[in-house]
């Protein structure tokens, strides 16, 4: 795998229960394996169709027990050390870890679903974490631009095998950041959840870059006079259109279905952009921002068409004031905000990372 930095390394390792877990690299990951967790039990989520919503519903009552908010000390993402409680990743130093997660939504162990009254199908799929970092502290923005560069290259690698799979439909990188967001292990990472059908909000994106070339012309359209950040390669702006307070979109300037099809500067503008743009979130408010961010590349079957980007959803209107999703936003869908997207340019250039 040749890879922006040079090669990219990648190095699988089988944990006693079957789980895999693969260390990423710009140099060969080498040591051997300290003690590991005992096996997980087996997952059993199942789908069930919601007939108002015509959409899945995923039921994985096994996640009642994941981990939650344990001490530092106890931090199954930290690298494992002589003596210490096991982790999830059996090393003493790694780049960038990836491992199948012990409490998946979605799965291809899978069973079949129960006999219920409703339409059901299998969770098949899968729900990997991505830890950016072996260091407990820190963010995704504070990282090394070459270490937010291997990170694209991991989305790209992770979702090109994951997508080969017969029973995935959608591939989606993505990263909660932050406790008022529903975070529950501080460590910097993200997760990548795989689903065997095209999720309710990807549908209607599916259809508008079958109508045309949206990104590209949203960029025409709007020249610079949204854009918070970029170069020749990639950009970062805040779409017209924007439902969250400081929401931020990262795409490359050329249409690419997702990060496996960029080209080697577009992998290290768009680290490079989306690093300066979660630090520019973070300046706005002299404070970590939470956020959600998703990087949307083309489900099976749409790569002529679609145009991957990420988006940035922050959750902070004001230093103290979290944006909360109320009731006309929840049951009937339909955002109201607070701010205009002009004034939340200006803002966030000002905010200097």
């Amino acid at each position: 795998m040749e890879a922006a930095q040079g090669k990219l390394h990648r190095r699988l390792h089988v944990k006693p229960d079957g789980r895999r877990l693969w260390l990423y690299g710009w140099e060969p990951h080498r040591g051997e394996p300290l003690e590991e967790l005992p096996p997980a039990p087996a997952p059993a989520p199942h789908c069930r169709w919601h007939p108002l919503r015509s959409e899945w519903v995923v039921y994985a009552a096994h996640r009642q027990e994941r981990t939650f908010k344990p001490p530092a000390e106890f931090c199954p993402l930290c690298p494992a050390a002589p003596g210490a409680s096991p982790g999830e990743i059996p090393f003493a130093a790694f780049e960038i870890a990836v491992f199948e997660n012990r409490f998946p939504s979605f799965s291809p162990l899978a069973p079949e679903p129960p006999p219920l009254p409703v339409e059901t199908s299998r969770a098949a799929g899968a729900c990997e974490v991505i830890v950016y970092s072996a260091e407990h502290a820190g963010s995704l923005a504070a990282l090394p631009e070459e270490r937010v560069r291997l990170l694209v290259e991991v989305w790209a690698d992770r979702c090109r095998e994951i997508l080969a799979r017969p029973e995935v439909a959608f591939a989606m990188p993505f990263e909660n950041r932050g406790e008022q967001v529903g975070v529950t292990l501080h460590h910097p990472h993200g997760q990548l959840y795989a689903f065997p059908f095209v999720p309710p909000v990807v549908k209607p994106m599916v259809e508008a870059f079958r109508r045309e070339s949206l990104l590209e012309r949203l960029m025409d359209r709007t020249g610079s006079a949204y854009e918070v950040d970029g170069d020749a390669n990639a950009t970062a702006f805040v779409p017209p259109f924007a439902r969250f307070p400081f929401e931020l979109w990262i795409a490359t300037r050329r249409r690419a279905p997702g990060p496996w099809a960029f080209e080697a500067a577009e992998t290290a503008s768009f680290a490079a952009v989306l690093r300066r743009s979660l630090a520019r979130l973070d300046a706005l408010f002299a404070r970590p921002m939470p956020y959600i961010a998703l990087l949307y590349a083309a489900p099976k079957g749409e790569e002529a068409h679609f145009h991957t980007h990420l988006q940035i959803l922050p959750f902070l209107r004001a230093a103290e004031r979290l944006k909360y999703l109320a009731g006309c936003e929840q049951g009937a869908g339909t955002f109201l905000a607070d701010m205009l997207p002009e004034t939340m340019v200006e803002r966030l250039k000002a905010a200097a990372p």
